[in-house]
């Protein structure tokens, strides 16, 4: 079996540590403790020779006497009397105590009780923290780091639409501490993948990574854009989204974010220019600027302000269109700013035509003619790009079904949340209700079966004729998605018919004289028992 060597320094002192490939990670965590002579309570951290922060596990990359890991106690000795006298108790008293009161517990209670079991699992938890870099190194004090998903928020009702100063500058302030520092190989190439966990990120995080997009295209220095510039157009993008359950900062991240690992994944990079990249990824970042939560239908119905101002073309992508260009118009925000005249005009046609291109009610148009030329694709023809450009921003924005159920069902919660929310509005003021929006006749898998097999499914297919390699990667997973709701929907039928028996059993019983015989109400018992 092969082994790794790893070659590191302890307070100065060479040593080097032999493990196999297979190593359990805590045998390998224990291994460099023994090294470090360090107590079961310490806390490790081990540095490249960049000073970065690496995660102790049997992925560590082999390395060389010339280029040493740096091994470093934290907080070996938590029980000096530097500490206490800064803490203002001693540690030591502390620990016999509380060993007393646990002791106590489980004596009164016959076992140790929940909470005490949860707070010590929240202690390992926050170590395990301090030692390990899985996600963003820097983040390890600031992230929850577990393997469960972290759902969305069902209180948006709670919230204000716009977001408030203080929320902004808060995120904002994080986002500038966070923004120079090192984020690790591992969640680069994870940013590339549709399988991409966005529920694991906070705002000021997903900002880190939109920053990571643009640097990792090279778009820093292709199109001379200052950091500071990226970092206060980010905010300002993150500021005009608003806050409500599905069109919000964390769905512009999930489009981006499959739009830039369609780039890696289809190797657009050989095949279409910068500009073209950037278009797609800026589109992508603003697609849905300052939505409030309500479709174009309504906007129409209801004659809103947007409505009136485009004459009911596209009233909710037309506008977002313009607040980004509102933001690009700022000096201190422009991210174009140092293009020549005729970049920055190709690049604000592109942007419109792709934004466009999401609204719905042009779905079937731009598919038609992306099949047509599908035969004699060329690469080197505008149009043709063109089209691509307006598919691939339109899969991005309707991909959740592409990646993993634990990540795409909470998305579909939230957008049955606002649809919902729209129909509910739609009959207080009596305008036509979107049919599937109305909670009393729409189920979590009746929205989706259809949507996914006459809408999506077409979509991606036609997509993946011409990147035959998005097969595995994006319709694979949204055949399955289709597996799952069609089962959740037979489930559901059989659940709603087996109450109608059972209601129709109860109400023959509870019926004197109604001429229904305990022989119909047997056999009605033995079909909801069988269909059980």
């Amino acid at each position: 079996m092969a082994a790794k060597i790893i070659y590191f320094t302890v307070n100065g002192r060479p040593e080097q540590a032999e493990f196999p490939e297979s190593c359990p990670a805590q045998d390998v965590k224990d291994l460099f403790r023994s090294a470090a002579e360090a107590g079961p309570h310490d806390i490790l951290k081990l540095y490249n020779p960049k000073g970065n922060i690496i995660n102790i596990s049997p992925s560590l990359e082999p390395n060389s006497p010339n280029s040493c890991y740096k091994l470093e106690v934290v907080a070996a000795d938590c029980n000096n009397m530097e500490l206490a006298g800064a803490l203002g108790f001693d540690l030591l008293s502390m620990e016999k105590r509380l060993q007393g009161l646990e002791k106590k517990l489980l004596m009164e209670a016959g076992e140790t009780p929940a909470v005490v079991y949860e707070m010590k699992k929240q202690v390992d938890s926050f170590r395990e923290k301090l030692e390990s870099v899985e996600h963003l190194s820097w983040l390890g004090l600031f992230k929850d780091l577990s393997d469960e998903t972290h759902k969305p928020s069902p209180f948006y009702h709670k919230r204000t639409l716009h977001k408030t100063r203080k929320e902004c500058e808060k995120v904002r302030e994080k986002f500038v501490q966070m923004s120079s520092l090192e984020v690790s190989d591992q969640v680069r190439q994870y940013l590339k993948t549709p399988t991409f966990d966005n529920w694991q990120w906070e705002d000021a995080e997903i900002m880190v990574l939109l920053q990571v997009m643009y640097t990792d295209l090279e778009f820093i220095p292709t199109f001379d854009i200052e950091p500071e510039l990226l970092q206060h157009f980010l905010f300002e993008v993150y500021r005009r989204y608003n806050n409500i359950p599905f069109h919000n900062f964390k769905h512009c991240f999930c489009v981006t974010q499959m739009m830039y690992g369609l780039i890696w994944l289809t190797d657009l990079r050989s095949k279409m220019d910068s500009i073209d990249l950037m278009i797609m990824l800026t589109s992508a970042v603003c697609h849905d600027l300052d939505h409030t939560g309500y479709n174009n239908a309504y906007q129409i119905n209801a004659r809103t302000e947007l409505a009136l101002r485009y004459n009911d073309i596209s009233p909710l992508e037309n506008h977002h269109c313009a607040v980004a260009f509102e933001i690009l118009e700022k000096a201190e925000s422009n991210i174009f700013r140092n293009l020549s005249v005729d970049q920055y005009k190709r690049i604000r046609e592109g942007i419109i035509k792709c934004i466009l291109a999401t609204d719905m009610t042009r779905h079937n148009e731009i598919l038609i003619k992306f099949k047509s030329i599908l035969p004699t694709f060329d690469f080197t023809n505008k149009d043709h790009k063109d089209v691509l450009m307006m598919i691939l921003i339109k899969v991005s924005d309707i991909s959740n079904e592409a990646r993993p159920m634990e990540v795409a069902e909470p998305w579909l919660d939230c957008l049955l949340q606002e649809f919902y929310n729209q129909s509910d509005v739609e009959k207080l003021e009596g305008l036509p209700v979107t049919p599937f929006m109305d909670r009393d006749k729409v189920t979590k898998p009746s929205s989706q079966t259809g949507f996914i097999r006459f809408v999506l499914l077409p979509l991606f297919m036609e997509l993946a004729n011409l990147f035959p390699c998005l097969e595995q990667h994006i319709i694979d997973p949204v055949r399955k998605a289709l597996d799952y709701y069609t089962e959740m929907e037979k489930a559901l039928e059989r659940e709603k018919q087996n109450r109608a028996l059972t209601e129709k059993i109860v109400k023959s019983s509870d019926t004197c004289g109604g001429g229904h015989s305990s022989t119909d109400s047997q056999s009605d018992a033995e079909a909801l028992k069988a269909d059980v």
